[in-house]
């Protein structure tokens, strides 16, 4: 069975299958932020996501960061460093990658378990 968590017309927000989350990637919704205001509105809405699945940040098995500029690394692992649970950081990849609107500086992409 697949579950489909907010779905649209084109994607949903998240789908669970066999005990596994697979979440949309996750932008921020107020563009007027720098990078760490950004990266920290994309943290929660992954943990409002999660928390409908019953899961949570603890159970994150990899994570997918795209930067629209990796001069910003610094500035988004700060809002991650205060987010992530020591103990339970997951595997995770950062690249530079030109989003889809030129607002976003991050998107965020995570699996994780349920």
């Amino acid at each position: 069975m697949i579950q489909r968590f907010e779905t649209g017309p084109r994607m949903s927000e998240m789908t669970v299958h066999n005990g596994v989350a697979y979440l949309a990637g996750q932008i921020p919704e107020d563009t007027s932020q720098d990078i760490t205001g950004q990266t920290r509105q994309v943290l929660e809405a992954i943990d409002a996501l999660l928390a409908q699945a019953g899961s949570d940040k603890t159970k994150i098995l990899r994570a997918e960061i795209f930067l629209a500029d990796i001069g910003e690394f610094a500035g988004m692992n700060k809002a991650w460093e205060e987010w992530v649970p020591q103990g339970h950081t997951p595997a995770r990849a950062t690249v530079q990658a030109r989003l889809a609107d030129a607002a976003w500086k991050v998107e965020i992409v995570v699996t994780a378990a349920v």
